[in-house]
Parts: structure tokens; C-alpha cells; sequence
């Protein structure tokens, strides 16, 4: 109970660090929210508690399959002026592309 507390102090403070620093430091903000941190933070904390590396390293693969496909998400963020779309269009857009981009995240970890 108490890992489990901690993990949610730790990530919950990271998440408000961040979210706080975007806005005073935009360009650092974005910097440290594009680093590995959940990927640290989660593999760290699921190998404390699992104690299997064989079930770490395949989280890792996973993660590694996954952050490419990813940055699906922030596509219509990028395209946001040129189609004239809001934020919550950007961001619903992006969600859904979420969906296809973790359909084809299964498809290549089965390819593996």
C-alpha cells in the first residue's frame, strides 16, 4: 500500500511540475514532458514491484513499439492552422487517432 502511495505522490507532483511549467517556460516544459519520464518512472516502479525482468524488458519493447506510433496524436495539433481546427477538435481528433494507432501497436508486437 505504501508503493502504491508513493507512485501516485511521485507521478501526481511530476504531472503538476509540468503542468505549472508550461506556463512560465513553454520551450522547457515541452522539453521535459517529451523525455522518457513516464517510461522511467513506470518501468522503475513495475520492476520494484514485479521483481521480473523478463516482464520489464518486454514493457520496454512494447514502449519502444509504441512512442513513434504514438506521436499520431499530435497530428492534427500540427495540421491545426492549415485546417482551421480548435483545440478540442485537435484533441479529439487526436484521441481517436490514438485508437488507430494502438490497433496497429498490436499488429507489430504480434509481428514480433
Amino acid at each position: 500500500m505504501i508503493l502504491m502511495i508513493g507512485k501516485t505522490l511521485v507521478a501526481a507532483l511530476l504531472i503538476s511540475f509540468v503542468s505549472w511549467l508550461s506556463g512560465k517556460k513553454t520551450g522547457l516544459a515541452g522539453f521535459l514532458t517529451a523525455l522518457p519520464l513516464t517510461t522511467l518512472l513506470a518501468l522503475a516502479f513495475s520492476h520494484m514491484e514485479y521483481s521480473d525482468t523478463k516482464q520489464s524488458v518486454e514493457y520496454a519493447k512494447s514502449i519502444f513499439v509504441a512512442v513513434p506510433i504514438s506521436l499520431l496524436f499530435f497530428l492534427p495539433f500540427l495540421l491545426a492552422e492549415k485546417l482551421s481546427l480548435g483545440f478540442w477538435s485537435c484533441y479529439i481528433l487526436g484521441v481517436a487517432l490514438l485508437g488507430v494507432a494502438y490497433f496497429l501497436h498490436s499488429f507489430i508486437l504480434k509481428a514480433f
